[in-house]
């Protein structure tokens, strides 16, 4: 029952425009769904992922920022947008270089709380 959960919000992340690839990722970097457009190392990618959620979080933190909404990460063809989803996990998702990031975000931190609110 909870894979299904899990697969069910990664269809709702993969179904965002400009979304390639996503993972729903606990806070200590294991891989809990996923969908990949392309081959790449699975366990360094969650762990990774949830490092710099937690670095980003640590740097709010010691600056006095409110509170984190997502980390992003631009290279020349693509996004890498990291999101909390609660306490317990977080959303990484790869964005093709025509995504509209500002409303990947919005619709990604939509689906985030809604994860928060389930799990």
């Amino acid at each position: 029952m909870l894979k299904e959960k899990f697969s069910l919000f990664i269809d709702k992340i993969v179904s965002i425009e400009g979304v390639a690839a996503c993972a729903l990722v606990s806070r200590d970097g294991i891989i809990s769904g996923k969908y990949f457009d392309r081959e790449l190392n699975e366990p360094w990618f969650g762990a990774l992922s949830a490092t710099i959620l937690a670095s980003a979080e640590s740097m709010r933190s010691i600056i006095k920022s409110r509170p984190l909404m997502s980390v992003t990460i631009r290279a020349q063809d693509i996004t890498i947008l990291i999101t909390g989803a609660g306490e317990n996990f977080l959303i990484a998702a790869i964005l093709t270089n025509k995504a509209d990031p500002v409303k990947v975000h919005a619709e990604m931190l939509a689906n985030a709380q809604k994860i928060g609110e389930a799990m």
